[in-house]
């Protein structure tokens, strides 16, 4: 759309400098500017919001207001909602107020009239990620696109298809909407901002980065310019770095305190080309404390500075600045690769004790968690949450008891807070009768998530100090296994037959291997001394290490293991990722994540798997 100019020239003095002081203003300040000319119900008007430019933790946007009617406008009011996380900062040539997502805008004193065919337009200063996306409009009470009562909007298009994807465009085609009275033409969404209006149901995008993903989505207008709900999205990742159009979730957890010893940072994700096959990240962890959600190592998260070398950007971090940490390297990390959504995680092995307390009242965990998540301090960094609880109604580190429905109700406190925002959740891969997957309603919550990262890992390891040795990470069940019903297989078909959908689940890879010591025999199997020596826990130990350290020699259950001296070692290997992949794909599944990044080469083999395997 083409955003309206002012026509009262005897007034652009003083707009100019309205303009200018609001950059210097909260909102509750404009408010006192200047008195607004009660509104009137126009007899025809539009308003039409364009978002005028981007720069990743801010952005601007504008309103237009069209009288398409043939009596003039005494005075305007327009109100509409920003999704979570994003707020106007300053505004000019308008009135603005509102809080939690919702603003309303009222003329000033030299732009309340509104000729027939003329057009005012206001703007303002806002932060965060969703400034693009507006809902509920209202125009002096009444719809934004000038539609009459009984007037009926379109439906929603079928999802866009992509093909004839190049570096640098891409074509989509979609099925008509529906309306009463026609539909007049379609308005094509680039992740989340208009790119086009057009009359086919086609459209061919051009001018995009290669190697890039973007989200499409296409809304219908019809004939009184009403526009209808939007299509379901596709994402299409362009050519060019390998990448070919992709749905499938490619997630990897990335833990706060790697920082420290680990020495690994967000820069690690740019420098081994991981940043690129991602489509999400979960942050690690965050804690439960007292039925809240809560901040993990603080420092870690906002208080470490970086310096130029270190940093995504190499922008060296001030003393003065109010966010650093890895919420700070992870928003640059954004803004250099747009198409990453990145969730905080909350409880994991350690801090899911939490839930316990925290599920008795799950509209106010939820409540805290959005605010936390969604807090003003690093608006826009998170895309939504993940609940990391191990586990419910069954033990862990600690034992639950909350009973088989609290998971469920935790999920839908959640959806019902985090709205549009991402909902996922971490659970047990515990196949077997009775086990750990049929001790919660994990088929009820799943229609409040948008999927379960299933932790198809650890199922075997040095815990049981003498053995058998066994894969940690079993695709599938072989002779000899230790438990039925502790492999991927076992797992995800029996979350599949509890009404899960296939969609809704990930396969979990570990980014590390499990070991025994006192080993003598090569294959599975043998008997074991104890834990394997690792770098930062025995038993356990990062496969860039194996790599060199422990090769390879055979494989079980689509998991590769080793026997080096008398440690024995069981991880995978590019050729086994691959594998699961291609398990993944047959059996439906959403994608793929995997527990964690500092485990990978520093050219990201095994992220490269995952990618090229998900194609």
């Amino acid at each position: 759309m083409t955003p309206g100019t002012l026509t009262r020239t005897t007034h652009a003095r003083r707009r100019a400098l309205a303009a200018l002081t609001a950059l210097l203003l909260p909102v509750a300040a404009l408010i006192g500017l200047a008195g607004a000319t009660p509104a009137h119900a126009a007899e025809a008007a539009t308003a039409t919001y364009t978002k005028v430019s981007d720069w990743g933790t801010g952005f601007q946007g504008q309103w237009t207001v069209k009288n398409t009617g043939t009596t003039t406008i005494q005075g305007w009011t327009v109100e509409w909602d920003f999704p979570a996380g994003t707020t106007v900062g300053s505004a000019w040539d308008a009135q603005v107020s509102g809080s939690n997502g919702h603003y309303t805008a009222k003329n000033v004193n030299w732009n309340g009239t509104i000729n027939p065919g003329a057009s005012v337009s206001f703007g303002f200063v806002g932060t965060g990620s969703g400034g693009g996306e507006v809902t509920g409009c209202k125009l002096n009470g009444g719809p934004c696109d000038g539609a009459q009562p009984g007037d009926t909007p379109p439906s929603a298009p079928g999802k866009p298809v992509a093909g004839e994807v190049t570096d640098t465009s891409v074509r989509l085609t979609w099925t008509a909407a529906t309306d009463d009275k026609g539909v007049k033409n379609y308005d094509i969404l680039r992740d989340g901002t208009k790119v086009a209006t057009v009359e086919k149901l086609a459209y061919t995008d051009t001018g995009l980065t290669k190697d890039t993903s973007y989200t499409y989505t296409v809304v219908a207008r019809d004939t009184a310019d009403q526009t209808g709900p939007a299509s379901a999205p596709t994402t299409v990742r362009t050519t060019g770095g390998g990448g070919q159009p992709v749905d499938a979730v490619k997630l990897g957890y990335f833990t706060e305190w790697g920082v420290y010893d680990r020495n690994y940072h967000v820069k690690n994700l740019v420098t081994s080309g991981s940043a690129s096959k991602l489509t999400h990240i979960n942050y690690a962890f965050g804690n439960v404390q007292g039925g809240r959600c809560t901040i993990g190592d603080a420092y870690a998260a906002t208080d470490k500075a970086y310096t130029a070398d270190q940093s995504v950007d190499g922008v060296a971090d001030t003393w003065d600045q109010p966010l650093r940490g890895n919420f700070n390297q992870l928003k640059k990390l954004k803004a250099k690769y747009p198409h990453i959504k990145i969730l905080w995680s909350f409880g994991g092995w350690t801090w899911s004790g939490g839930f316990t307390d925290a599920v008795k009242n799950p509209a106010a965990f939820a409540d805290s968690c959005y605010q936390l998540v969604n807090d003003a301090r690093w608006a826009g960094l998170f895309d939504g949450i993940d609940l990391d609880w191990e586990y419910p109604n069954a033990c862990g580190l600690t034992c639950d008891t909350s009973g088989p429905a609290a998971f469920a109700e935790m999920m839908k406190a959640m959806r019902a807070k985090f709205g549009k925002q991402l909902v996922t959740a971490a659970i047990t891969a515990d196949g077997s009768d009775g086990g750990k997957i049929d001790a919660a309603d994990y088929g009820g919550g799943s229609q409040y998530a948008d999927w379960y990262n299933v932790m198809t890992y650890d199922f075997f390891g040095a815990w049981d100090k003498t053995g058998p040795t066994a894969p940690h990470s079993p695709l599938t069940s072989y002779p000899g296994i230790p438990k039925q019903g502790f492999t991927t297989d076992a797992a995800l078909q029996k979350l599949k037959a509890k009404g899960v959908p296939a969609k809704k689940l990930l396969i979990g890879i570990g980014f590390y291997g499990r070991g025994w010591t006192g080993v003598t025999q090569d294959a599975p199997g043998g008997t074991a001394t104890g834990p394997a020596p690792g770098k930062y826990e025995a038993g356990i130990e990062d496969y860039k290490i194996l790599k060199a350290s422990c090769p390879s020699t055979g494989t079980v259950a689509g998991t590769a293991y080793a026997r080096c001296g008398s440690n024995w070692w069981s991880y995978d290997t590019p050729a086994t990722i691959t594998g699961k992949m291609t398990y993944a794909k047959q059996q439906g599944l959403g994608g793929a994540f995997f527990w964690e990044f500092s485990g990978d080469t520093a050219d990201g083999e095994l992220m490269t798997a995952i990618d090229s395997g998900l194609k």
